[in-house]
C-alpha cells in the first residue's frame, strides 16, 4: 500500500518546523546566557542603592576552634558554599522603614491588638489569660538592674513589656523618631521584616549568607576584625561594664547608635557586630549544625532547618537572629562574635532587634 502524498508533505513540514524551532530556541538560549552575563557584570559594577556585592565563596560556618566561650548551638564547624548576592550596607534605618509604611500603610506587630487565642498556642497549656489592662499592644524594653544579677539566664530581670512602644516610639511611649532617621529601625518582628522585604523586592539573608558576609573571607577569626577583643569598643556598639547594672559607655553609646558609627568589615558592611540583632530566614534548631556536619559534604546555599526546635522554649516558633546588639557583653553572651546566634519568636519585637536585606541577581532580573 502506497503512502498518501499528503503524509509525506505533512512529515516534511513537521520536520522543517521542528528544526527551525530548535535552532530558534538554541539561539534564544545563547542570547539569554550572553545577556545574563552582561547584566550580571553591570549589576556588580552598579549595585542597587545602599547595597554591596558579596561574591560567591566557601567558608567554615560555626565557632572557630579558639573561641572558648562559643555555645553548643554554634558547633561543630562545617563547610558551606554560598552563591553571590547583594546585601544592605547597613541595617534598615528608621527613614527607610518610614518610607515603606508611608507607601503601604503597614501596621507592625507591636501596634496591633493582641489576639489571646493565638498567643496561648505558644504557651504551656493552662496558662491563665493576663488582665486586659496588660494584654495591650507594645514591645519589650530593656531596663537596668539596681544590683548585680547572679542568674543571667533569667531574662525577666532586665526586660519589661511596655504598652504603646513600637518602631515609631522606640525609647518609650513619649519618644519619637526625630533626629533618629539614620538609626536602625527596632521593635520589628520577623513578620514585619518579611513585609518590608516583599515591598522592597528583596528578602532576608539565610544564616549562612549572613555569617559568610560578616566574616568577609577572614578565615578562623572570632570577630570580623580579627581576634583582638581589646578593639571591641572601637569596632562595635556593645555593652561594656557589668551587665545589666552599669555601662561604661566606652564605645560612645548606651543604646542604639546611628548606622556607620563604627568601621565596616572587609566587604564594606557596617554593624555586623553589635548595635541591633538582625533577623535571618532560618528556623532556630539546636540540632541543625550536627545534622549538616554528619553528611560530610559541603552544604551548598543551605536554607536552614526545616523546622524550629529549642528544648528550652518548646512552645515557640523561633527564627535565628545574628550579630548581637548594644546589650551584648563579654560576661553575658558576647554575641558580637561572628558565629554567635539566638532564636527569637517570629511574632515578638524588642528594642534590640532589627534587620537588613539581601537580593540576588536573579531576583533583580525578574523584578
Amino acid at each position: 500500500m502506497k503512502t498518501p502524498l499528503y503524509c509525506f508533505i505533512f512529515c516534511f513540514c513537521f520536520l522543517a518546523v521542528f528544526s527551525c524551532k530548535k535552532q530558534k530556541t538554541e539561539t534564544i538560549e545563547e542570547n539569554n546566557n550572553s545577556l545574563n552575563t552582561t547584566t550580571l557584570d553591570s549589576l556588580i559594577k552598579h549595585p542597587p542603592t545602599g547595597m554591596v556585592w558579596i561574591p560567591k565563596g566557601s567558608f567554615l560556618q560555626g565557632a572557630v576552634p579558639q573561641d572558648e566561650i562559643a555555645m553548643a548551638h554554634e558547633k561543630p564547624q562545617h563547610a558551606v558554599t554560598v552563591d553571590g548576592f547583594f546585601m544592605d550596607i547597613t541595617e534598615v534605618t528608621n527613614a527607610q522603614f518610614s518610607k515603606f509604611v508611608d507607601e503601604t500603610g503597614y501596621i507592625t506587630t507591636a501596634e496591633r491588638e493582641i489576639d489571646w487565642e493565638e498567643m496561648k498556642k505558644q504557651l504551656p497549656e493552662g496558662t491563665p489569660k493576663p488582665h486586659d489592662t496588660i494584654l495591650q499592644p507594645g514591645s519589650l524594653m530593656f531596663k537596668k538592674t539596681k544590683t548585680s544579677v547572679p542568674n543571667l539566664y533569667d531574662f525577666s530581670q532586665w526586660w519589661r513589656w511596655v504598652i504603646g512602644v513600637n518602631w515609631k516610639k522606640p525609647s518609650g511611649i513619649n519618644s519619637t523618631l526625630e533626629g533618629k532617621e539614620d538609626y536602625p529601625v527596632t521593635h520589628i518582628s520577623f513578620e514585619d521584616a518579611q513585609a518590608y522585604c516583599k515591598w522592597a523586592g528583596k528578602r532576608l539573608p539565610t544564616e549562612a549568607e549572613w555569617e559568610y558576609a560578616a566574616r568577609a573571607q577572614n578565615e578562623n577569626t572570632t570577630y570580623f576584625w580579627g581576634n583582638d577583643v581589646s578593639l571591641l569598643s572601637k569596632k562595635a556598639n556593645t555593652w561594656e561594664g557589668e551587665f545589666p547594672v552599669f555601662n561604661t559607655l566606652e564605645d560612645g553609646f548606651e543604646r542604639t547608635a546611628p548606622v556607620k558609627s563604627y568601621p565596616g568589615n572587609d566587604f564594606g558592611l557596617y554593624d555586623m557586630a553589635g548595635n541591633v540583632w538582625e533577623w535571618t530566614s532560618d528556623w532556630y534548631n539546636v540540632n541543625y549544625y550536627k545534622e549538616l556536619a554528619s553528611k560530610n559534604t559541603p552544604a551548598i546555599n543551605p536554607k536552614g532547618a526545616t523546622e524550629a526546635y529549642n528544648p528550652n522554649n518548646p512552645y515557640v516558633q523561633e527564627k535565628i537572629i545574628k550579630g548581637g546588639s548594644f546589650l551584648c557583653s563579654y560576661t553575658y553572651c558576647a554575641s558580637y562574635r561572628i558565629s554567635s546566634k539566638m532564636g527569637s519568636s517570629t511574632d515578638s519585637s524588642s528594642e534590640h532587634i532589627g534587620f537588613r536585606t539581601v537580593v540576588t541577581p536573579e531576583m533583580l532580573m525578574t523584578n
